[in-house]
């Protein structure tokens, strides 16, 4: 356990001592006087004031001064959706780094400094071609303590694990014209565990994305994209489809991609199988100290489409079709070949001249095809959010509501009724302890957000879980179902607490910290008594670069 903490303490100090160069810069420019560009409002008309010596400038002003200045509330700022979870601001980093724009965050003479900006769109020429080149990428260390969790593999009741977390990231993108060629590694690893390694934990120096786009139309307005290689995807709010972050590693993909992007929409095509072990369809085994490869029997391919087109609205409209047939995996029985339709609608609604603001989240599908037994499968999920954001009142406090429900098979018969979740970001949506996954699942939560300095914010979340059916199965955060032997008769799986925040020292270096308890409920009562409660402890620094 110290070695642990020094290890983690080590990074932590690591990442503090690469704040001077990050932040040092940006605090030099905040003691000078801001611009009229600053603050948003005209520059001030100048006053020739020719004092005479000990006349103030009050008595100057009163006299030549050509109009009377009168202060102004800067307008509030636009609102925003707010993300699957409350996370630090990274400006020009974006979720998945192919997409990062430092383009755009550069050319704002007043931006905040990031140490290593040089090394992005730098120009230089090859064989008379002109190139820009970007590098970059970022170091994660997080310690965890977690105890009597719902851990993949079977670990028994009462199990207690310390251990840390440790991810470096890196990445060089090369543009000529029309043309890109973007690589990233990743190297992931885990220690002091006495527990076995999870499939999230693990992944030693290997390729995270590798692929070549072609850019073959833009006519001001829209653009249309190829890309073949191997990528991480995203989509809507990661209910579905998601690089799930959270995971020491990163879910991955190979195959072609297709998007078209306008100034209100975007649409996707895709076909990809699998690569890493993050997305459940290759072992630990496999990946963990060798060269991940695609899984060729799992096929994933689906088209999206995302309007924005409406003031303060977001419209998603998608198809995704997944396809484990050939791939055998008793762990895994929601495979199958399965169609997911399904749409999501969020809205923003300022009131009090945007002073507060009222958020809207609503998601839908359905799911049909046949699952690994040949068995027909008709099966659906339903979410809602509803927040309420105070602006201008201290702090900036949020309050939110979650409705969550996902079918399960009720009387065993032809037709399977469980919903699968894909490739979801579960840590997100159902609890920061990971014991449970969205199928066969009701989940009713209250969140409560705040932000005590512009830097730091802080959450609370209270989630009840109970089953969709009482005659399908629990399925933990792997997706893989809780075996008999482990749980009671009935439906209540138990409630949640989430506190979790995080403190921003810049764009580029970041603290979280989080604690969670899952207090299990009757459908962990057996004979051998209920099962003890399970906490987890985080602690993660994170720089980027």
């Amino acid at each position: 356990m110290n070695c642990l903490l020094r290890r983690h303490l080590v990074a932590f100090v690591f990442g503090l001592s690469l704040i001077t160069a990050a932040v040092g810069r940006s605090n030099a420019q905040e003691v000078q006087s801001p611009s009229s560009a600053d603050s948003g409002l005209p520059a001030p008309q100048s006053l020739s004031t020719n004092l005479e010596p000990g006349a103030s400038l009050t008595d100057a002003t009163a006299t030549t001064a050509p109009y009377q200045m009168v202060p102004m509330t800067p307008p509030a700022a636009p609102p925003t959706f707010p993300g699957p979870m409350v996370l630090p601001p990274v400006g020009p980093w974006k979720l998945m780094y192919f997409d990062n724009d430092f383009t755009s965050y550069k050319k704002d003479p007043n931006h905040e400094y990031l140490l290593g900006e040089e090394l992005k769109d730098m120009p230089m020429e090859l064989f008379g071609i002109p190139l820009t080149l970007s590098t970059g990428g970022e170091i994660r260390d997080r310690f965890m303590n977690e105890q009597n969790r719902l851990r993949p593999g079977g670990i028994p009741t009462g199990h207690t694990a310390d251990y840390n977390l440790i991810r470096w990231r890196h990445y060089f993108d090369l543009r000529a014209g029309d043309f890109r060629f973007y690589v990233e590694g990743i190297d992931a690893d885990s220690g002091g565990s006495a527990l076995p390694n999870q499939p999230i934990d693990v992944n030693r120096w290997d390729l995270q994305n590798i692929f070549a786009d072609w850019q073959f139309y833009d006519d001001g307005s829209n653009k249309q994209t190829v890309r073949y290689g191997r990528q991480e995807l995203t989509y809507g709010k990661q209910r579905l489809v998601s690089p799930l972050d959270w995971a020491n590693t990163r879910r991955n993909f190979q195959g072609g991609r297709y998007f078209a992007k306008g100034k209100d929409y975007q649409f996707d095509l895709f076909c990809v199988n699998p690569v890493n072990s993050a997305t459940g369809y290759t072992t630990l085994a496999n990946d963990a100290n060798s060269f991940d490869s695609p899984n060729s029997q799992v096929f994933f391919s689906g088209a999206y489409l995302n309007y924005t087109g409406i003031q303060n609205t977001s419209i998603d409209a998608y198809w995704l079709y997944l396809d484990t047939n050939s791939y055998t995996n008793p762990s895994l029985p929601l495979g199958g070949r399965r169609h997911t339709m399904g749409g999501r609608y969020g809205a923003l609604f300022p009131v009090d001249g945007g002073s507060r603001v009222w958020d809207f989240d609503t998601e839908g599908a359905i799911q049909f095809g046949e699952d690994p037994a040949g068995a027909a499968v008709l099966a659906g999920f339903f979410t809602a959010v509803g927040g309420h954001t105070w602006k201008e009142v201290p702090w900036t406090p949020r309050v939110s509501s979650t409705f969550y429900y996902a079918s399960g098979t009720g009387t065993k018969g032809s037709t399977n009724h469980t919903f699968n979740t894909l490739f979801p970001l579960s840590h997100a949506y159902w609890g920061l302890s990971d014991n449970v996954n969205g199928e066969n699942l009701f989940n009713y939560a209250l969140q409560a957000e705040a932000k005590p300095t512009a830097k730091s914010s802080i959450v609370s979340a209270y989630h009840w879980f109970e089953l969709a059916s009482a005659n399908d199965n629990l399925y933990t955060v792997s997706g893989s179902p809780l075996s008999g032997a482990a749980h009671g008769p009935g439906r209540n799986v138990g409630t949640a607490l989430d506190l979790y925040g995080y403190y921003a020292f810049s764009k580029a270096v970041d603290v979280q910290l989080g604690y969670s308890w899952f207090f299990f409920g009757d459908y962990f009562q057996t004979a051998a008594g209920s099962r003890p409660t399970c906490t987890q402890l985080y602690l993660q620094t994170t720089y980027r670069y």
